[in-house]
């Protein structure tokens, strides 16, 4: 349980299906999932994500498609004869067993000998530091101990594949936010293939190598999470990976405008010009806001004038609503630094937003 592990396979997902009468919880899917990598399935509730990972565990049925696990396909395959590793959202322990109990129950159906399943405890244990726990009562243990406990008895048994529905939902802010990397940390030293699925994208952003957004039954963009974040591919996931506001872009003669006045875009946006509807992403924290006239425009930056409407205070931040003269809403991030106050914009002055044309993306209007 030390290195990483041999058994991690690639996943291959074709032409995907999972109807329920006439509703396509899952429709069309297909994508590649690489061995060893780390893939979280993100979405919003009723997206597919979760119906997905049942069909890859075995628990629910394919209505259409393939899914193999390196050569083989398990369409067929009942969840015992697949050898992956599940951890369930309400971690699904056992509360009349031991913690080590808990953890050789994989062993002991696979008819492993009591001192080989001893062993196997002890250093899984140590793997997710608990060791000396083995005795405990799950009734003993914190959240973050149980959440610990449900993993290990998912990998103790070395599986080919992990699968995690929600793993990390019933524990508060910053536990959830320590468990995120703890898990990483934990990928990356045994090297199985991981699958989760969340509907937190900031956990999904911090824990994966790539994330597979649905939207709808549908997979709308698998990427790594710096590509999604910076090159998404439609407004659905700009809004949904971070914050965004939106303006409408029209096409002129002279190129790309807000209003009358020309965007000053990233390169790789020009190809998007054959898009019928464009929106410009705005990123709250990509924007800089100034007092009118203190920056000179050229063609290396945007910039909007508007009213600043409101602030609020959010502790290491301030998230400000400003109006644009054309009529728009967006919001404008500013780190709360000491000795700035002074110099910070407040409800109801005249401010410039300026934004630098590699921040300056498009993203379809559509989807």
């Amino acid at each position: 349980m030390t290195s990483a592990a041999p058994t991690a396979l690639p996943v291959f997902i074709s032409s995907l299906s999972k109807y329920y009468g006439a509703f396509r919880a899952v429709d069309d899917v297909s994508f590649d999932i690489a061995a060893g990598e780390f893939l979280t399935l993100l979405g919003p509730s009723g997206s597919g994500k979760t119906t997905l990972l049942m069909m890859l565990a075995g628990f629910a049925r394919p209505s259409a498609g393939s899914i193999r696990l390196g050569d083989q396909e398990v369409i067929h395959l009942p969840p015992h004869k697949r050898n992956i590793g599940m951890v369930f959202q309400n971690y699904a322990l056992f509360p009349h067993m031991s913690v080590g109990e808990n953890i050789a129950y994989p062993l002991k159906l696979r008819s492993v000998g009591r001192a080989e399943r001893e062993e196997r405890v002890r250093r899984v244990l140590d793997l997710i530091q608990l060791g000396g726990y083995a005795d405990r009562r799950i009734t003993e243990l914190s959240g973050g101990q149980r959440q610990r406990i449900a993993l290990a008895r998912a990998i103790v048994f070395e599986p080919r594949i992990l699968l995690m529905d929600e793993p990390l939902s019933a524990l508060d802010k910053q536990l959830r936010e320590t468990m995120q990397i703890e898990i990483r940390r934990l990928h990356d030293r045994l090297g199985m293939t991981t699958i989760s699925v969340t509907h937190d994208q900031r956990e999904a952003l911090t824990m994966s190598d790539r994330i597979a957004v649905f939207s709808r039954g549908r997979l709308a963009q698998v990427a790594t999470p710096n590509d999604l974040y910076e090159r998404p591919a439609s407004r659905f996931i700009a809004d949904f990976i971070g914050e965004s506001s939106f303006i409408p872009v029209r096409k002129t003669p002279r190129g790309l405008a807000y209003g009358d006045q020309l965007l000053c875009l990233a390169d790789a946006d020009e190809a998007s010009q054959a898009e019928p509807m464009l929106m410009l992403m705005l990123r709250p924290e990509r924007l800089r806001m100034v007092r009118p006239g203190q920056v000179v425009r050229d063609e290396k930056i945007n910039v909007f004038s508007g009213l600043a409407q409101s602030v609020v205070f959010q502790g290491e931040s301030l998230l400000f609503e400003v109006q644009l003269d054309q009529g728009d809403v967006v919001l404008v991030r500013q780190s709360n630094r000491s000795g700035e106050a002074a110099d910070r914009p407040s409800a109801g002055e005249r401010v410039d937003l300026v934004l630098d044309r590699p921040d300056a993306r498009l993203v379809s209007a559509e989807g």
